[in-house]
């Protein structure tokens, strides 16, 4: 990841695929946080996650959580999420969720990481794509 895309942030997808114990993903991130990327989750995303976690998954999913830093959901980023809705609800399905963490990626000049991209029709919006994973040598 060059210089200038050191921040990122991890959508509710990419959070899932790690605790359902998806290794690729979770290699990409901890190869992420090694280099020095500063990885982010939105209020949202801690939402979300939290609503679908069971009780047995509770200390994992707290771990994963407290080691991401975490943006402020703020009125620029309402408004501006209020605009996204506005522009892409009709044509695209956008909501309100979406939208927020699409916002406050852009806000805070970050690349989105996101398994589902048609969720993000934004045009000003970032994405984060990593690596493939490398096969093993034989």
């Amino acid at each position: 990841m060059a210089s200038r895309n050191r921040k990122l942030v991890v959508d509710s997808d990419v959070l899932v695929e790690i605790l359902r114990g998806n290794g690729t993903v979770t290699d990409q991130l901890r190869a992420c946080l090694a280099a020095g990327v500063r990885v982010w989750i939105t209020p949202i995303t801690v939402a979300e996650i939290l609503a679908g976690a069971r009780s047995k998954e509770a200390a994992v999913t707290r771990r994963l959580l407290d080691g991401l830093g975490c943006l402020r959901i703020d009125r620029a980023v309402g408004e501006s999420a209020g605009r996204y809705i506005a522009r892409y609800g009709p044509s695209h399905g956008v909501e309100i969720a979406d939208a927020l963490i699409a916002a406050a990626t852009r806000a805070n000049d970050c690349r989105l990481w996101t398994r589902n991209r048609k969720h993000y029709p934004m045009r000003d919006l970032r994405f984060f794509t990593p690596s493939p994973a490398r096969e093993p040598a034989p």
